[in-house]
């Protein structure tokens, strides 16, 4: 089977309210706390803005007639290479909600399983999802 992975997701405002500011408030937290790349491009006949991950993923933000709600925990997960690297983004997402109100932090327990244990918390910032960033830990397998 062949394999698939993701590539981009496109989340959508209001008409009107993907501003320059909001634009520019988006690339400086996400750019800070992930290292993402915010770009304005031409897409369907009106200027999107572009989250770059890296050169083959992105988060597409566009305006829409019938913009995405999602008033749950509804998410994205993001996976970290390691815990320190996890808790240093929470970190930098704390500084920031220090700043600014509208940073929302949900920070969990480890969720310990037989094979692995997964640490994580969620953010959401002016997207209207929430990024879950993790990292799986596997246990050992017993001999």
């Amino acid at each position: 089977m062949t394999l698939v992975r993701f590539n981009h997701m496109e989340l959508t405002y209001g008409r009107g309210e993907l501003t320059p500011g909001l634009r520019a408030e988006i690339d400086a937290f996400y750019g800070d706390v992930f290292g993402w790349d915010g770009r304005d491009v031409p897409v369907m006949n009106q200027q999107g803005h572009l989250l770059r991950v890296d050169d083959e993923q992105f988060i597409l933000l566009l305006e829409a007639d019938q913009p995405i709600s999602s008033p749950g925990y509804d998410h994205l997960g993001l996976l970290m290479e390691d815990r320190v690297a996890v808790d240093a983004t929470l970190e930098r997402c704390r500084a920031w909600q220090q700043r600014d109100e509208r940073v929302q932090v949900k920070e969990y327990d480890d969720l310990d399983t037989p094979n692995l244990t997964v640490h994580a918390f969620y953010v959401r910032y002016l997207l209207p999802i929430w990024f879950d960033v993790q990292v799986l830990e596997p246990k050992p397998v017993n001999a």
